[in-house]
């Protein structure tokens, strides 16, 4: 534990400057202004009953140190905090102990404000937001109604996890071997009514729109993954049967239709039943059922073995008439292309896994185009390389893509194909059964009164109506108006979902059951009579509600107008702000999070509402802070660090500076805590190079110049310049490592003028703003640190006389000398063999040959 010496007493020192910083306002974004504006986002938290673990500060750190950089260079900053609060654990809270979500997520987020601030982040406070806040999901509510009335909203029957013991829908993640991850029970796949937004629409704008974006690699590498663009073609197989008609599928590779030997389903397929036959009805039946305890993701995973069961029925291939088995396999799945495929088990693993299993033909129609593999005959099966046809009557001896395209030319021009591009991104589920969410802003009402409500011209109705049928009853979704929202949710007696599948709401009759006025949004009882004047309707309310993913998909606008009561922000400081001029987050968001904002953001684009058609530009991922085990944090491996721990024991800026100094910022890292002291040590000489033993400044500062060694000042000069193009490039260890250096030169030193002292301070102020405040403040700076702008430097005072030379030998570092820039060759080559680890290397063996890259390395190669 570090000491808390009377000169360097942090845990006064940081409270004290975090009160002062309060009292000032010091980091309150200034309204629209003629300063250049800087917007730094972070991936604002869930409030977890678990507090902040030590990878929280990591990236808060990162974007704290630019913020405080860019203000001191004159910026207008915006850097905001908020908290993405709605969500499964606070619900699961509450199903436990009956206390209401809202009350254990205010303690949440009491409890992650108070750590933040412990850590000197220089947010605005004034525009702190809370997905959960009414008049924050006004907005969420609003903007899902602008894609209901553009059509991109529609209610679908969909297949959910569903737990009879626990009467809960569960996530994917929450079933671990068909079976609830709590309590371990049998779980069912059920088809429940779902809200799904048409992302779908957007899929080549999502996709081409990547290219501009300043992301990482990788993550634009995923998204476009995610989406899966893929262009081939929709093939018509024809049934043997002409009376079941014709089968279609969509592939990539139409080339190799001569190589289709059968074909296959998904067990959800529409025409499953007709194409089985009654022999094969009762086995069709239990695949089916033993399909539909499968998720997706054990479905298509390569290393499942592969099942499925014969319908009895065939297709006609079209391009050489042969029948084809169609069978029905779960490792199709019906949400992409067709739901149906033509199996190509030479050229595709699965199909070969497959064919092999059930005995089917595999005919080979590729082959690489020197006829080879790689001079050991016909390579193994299946090959998936590239090549030309064979076994292909009228396209054999033809590269694989001129005879994609001339097949599915002449079966297009039969109108037994068209080209077609698909997308592997499925629409957005959106909608949950559950209680802790944004309440869906739609009432659901007979056909009759939705045709009243049409005829009365009510806004906001979609080009075709939203409705879905129950009961032998059709039921049509109406709008609430602007001016009913927001739509807040009831208080309820149990957070227990409904019997049916349905969320918590469903139980709260009072509130689901009403007469409601379209024009007006106003609603009464439904078990009072209908109110004599005006356009009443009798309508159900949406018991869904909306998943976390809808309040993080806009947030970042509402930083920028927070109290904005009349739109989601104002134009002046939506085209002032723009979008955030960096965002700041963890690689786990690097789809979905990213995906659906960049969905809604588009659309809000296209309603002309906003003045950029992407939200991040720029996009940047901090590593993950592993263990001292070198494992990923977690309760259950016991390895997780609370920063409360650090800050107490070593200071908020030791912290700040060791999460930035472990390694790059986009590096995974081990949490070492021995490494912590050193860190601290570098504060410590800082804080002891300027200020005595009583507190008062040291007496190597002196106020007038001339005292100051030329050779500190050249450095100060070097370590302006590097801390200011580290910062820049988020190179924050290196930046880190240069005022080190400078700190080990400072406690050496015999003089050092006041403003030099000051420049260090003010280096200092973005990565450890407290020591900085308090140093600066004994050192007679006025106002705040960052008040005072950035310092400079003399790239006069930077050029020397001399330069570094590294020296190899066969390629391995083995000196550094120093010598002056009007060297020749020779003279480094003379110096370098005077070097004693050179010596050493070279003594005794023959130089072959002298490689010199001038005024950087000499290579000596030996034999």
């Amino acid at each position: 534990m570090a000491t808390h010496s009377k000169d360097y007493d942090f845990s006064s020192i940081e409270p004290r400057w975090q009160s002062r910083w309060a009292e000032n306002q010091a980091f309150t974004a200034e309204p629209p202004s003629p300063k250049p504006k800087y917007y730094a986002l972070d991936m604002f938290p869930y409030p977890s009953g678990a507090g902040l673990h030590i990878g929280h500060p990591e990236g808060y750190t990162a974007t704290d140190i630019l913020c405080r950089y860019k203000r001191a260079r004159g910026f207008n900053v915006l850097h905001p905090i908020g908290w993405d609060a709605f969500g499964l654990p606070a619900e699961q809270h509450a199903v436990k102990t009956g206390t209401h979500p809202a009350a254990n997520t205010a303690a949440n987020v009491g409890n992650f404000r108070r750590q933040i601030k412990a850590l000197g982040f220089s947010y605005d406070w004034d525009r702190e937001i809370n997905t959960t806040d009414p008049d924050y999901f006004r907005w969420t509510q609003w903007i899902f109604l602008q894609l209901f009335q553009r059509g991109l909203a529609y209610v679908d029957e969909r297949p959910v996890w569903w737990c009879p013991e626990l009467k809960a829908v569960l996530a994917n993640e929450e079933v671990v071997d068909g079976r609830s991850e709590v309590g371990g029970h049998p779980v069912e796949r059920r088809a429940l009514r779902q809200w799904v937004l048409r992302i779908t629409a957007y899929a080549e704008r999502l996709l081409q729109d990547l290219d501009g974006l300043n992301w990482p690699e990788s993550t634009k590498r995923m998204q476009a993954a995610w989406i899966g663009r893929s262009e081939g073609a929709e093939i018509e197989f024809m049934l043997e049967d002409p009376r079941l008609g014709s089968l279609k599928v969509f592939t990539t590779r139409p080339d190799t239709l001569f190589g289709a030997t059968y074909m296959v389903i998904a067990p959800e397929h529409p025409l499953v039943e007709k194409l089985t036959t009654p022999a094969n009805l009762a086995a069709v039946a239990a695949y089916r059922r033993q399909a539909a305890a499968k998720s997706d993701l054990e479905r298509t995973d390569l290393a499942k073995d592969k099942s499925g069961v014969f319908s009895g029925s065939f297709a006609i291939n079209p391009v050489n008439g042969q029948k084809l088995p169609i069978w029905i396999a779960d490792y199709v799945l019906m949400g992409y292309g067709t739901g149906a495929i033509m199996a190509v088990p030479a050229h595709d693993e699965r199909d070969y896994e497959f064919a092999r299993k059930f005995d089917i033909p595999i005919v080979q129609v590729i082959e690489p185009a020197d006829h080879s593999n790689n001079g050991h005959g016909q390579p193994p099966l299946p090959y998936t390389g590239e090549g030309n046809l064979i076994h292909s009557d009228g396209y054999s001896g033809l590269p694989w893509p001129e005879a994609k395209q001339r097949i599915t030319a002449d079966l297009a021009a039969k109108k037994q194909a068209k080209p077609t591009i698909n997308f592997k991104l499925r629409d957005w589920l959106f909608s949950r059964q559950r209680y802790w969410g944004e309440p869906i802003p739609i009432v659901w009402v007979s056909q009759a009164d939705y045709d009243r409500a049409v005829a009365a011209g009510i806004s906001g109705l979609p080009p075709e109506p939203v409705a879905y049928e129950a009961d032998g009853t059709t039921h049509y979704a109406l709008p609430l108006p602007d001016s009913a929202l927001p739509l807040e949710l009831p208080e309820v007696e149990s957070y227990q979902p409904s019997d049916s599948g349905e969320s918590p709401l469903a139980n709260a009759t009072e509130w689901v059951d009403v007469w409601f006025n379209p024009t007006t949004g106003e609603t009464r009882p439904g078990a009072s009579p209908c109110p004599a004047t005006g356009l009443w309707l009798s309508g159900r309310r949406e018991t869904n509600t909306m998943p976390q993913w809808a309040g993080s998909c806009w947030y970042y606008l509402r930083y920028m107008d927070p109290r904005n009561r009349t739109a989601v922000a104002g134009r002046e400081a939506l085209d002032y702000w723009g979008t955030p001029d960096i965002y700041i987050g963890g690689a786990e968001h690097a789809v979905l999070h990213l995906l659906y904002a960049r969905f809604w953001h588009k659309v809000l684009f296209d309603s002309g509402l906003l003045p950029r058609d992407e939200p991040f530009q720029r996009l940047f991922h901090q590593g993950i802070i592993l263990g001292e085990d070198g494992e990923k944090m977690s309760k259950s491996r016991g390895n997780v660090v609370s920063p409360d721990t650090i800050i107490a024991s070593h200071g908020a800026d030791t912290l700040r500076l060791y999460l930035m100094f472990l390694g790059p910022l986009e590096a995974m890292k081990p949490w070492n805590p021995r490494g912590i002291e050193g860190v601290h040590r570098f504060l410590l000489k800082v804080w002891r190079g300027l200020i005595g033993d009583d507190g008062a400044i040291h007496e190597r500062v002196v106020t007038c110049g001339g005292h100051e060694p030329a050779e500190l000042t050249r450095l100060l000069h070097e370590t302006i310049k590097k801390v200011t193009d580290d910062i820049e490039g988020l190179r924050f260890n290196t930046a880190i490592s240069q005022m080190m250096i400078f700190a080990n030169a400072l406690v050496k030193t015999s003089a050092i003028d006041r403003a030099s002292a000051q420049k260090l301070v003010q280096l200092l102020a973005p990565f450890a703003p407290h020591i900085a405040e308090e140093l600066w403040h004994r050192l007679g700076g006025e106002g705040l640190v960052q008040a005072a702008g950035w310092p400079t430097f003399d790239p006069g005072l930077l050029e020397t006389e001399s330069q570094k030379i590294v020296i190899q030998v066969n390629g391995k570092r083995r000196a550094e000398i120093e010598i002056n820039k009007t060297a020749t060759e020779a003279d480094v080559v003379a110096a370098a063999q005077k070097q004693a680890a050179v010596v050493s290397q070279i003594e005794g063996k023959t130089v072959r040959r002298v490689i010199y890259v001038p005024g950087r390395i000499l290579n000596i190669v030996i034999a």
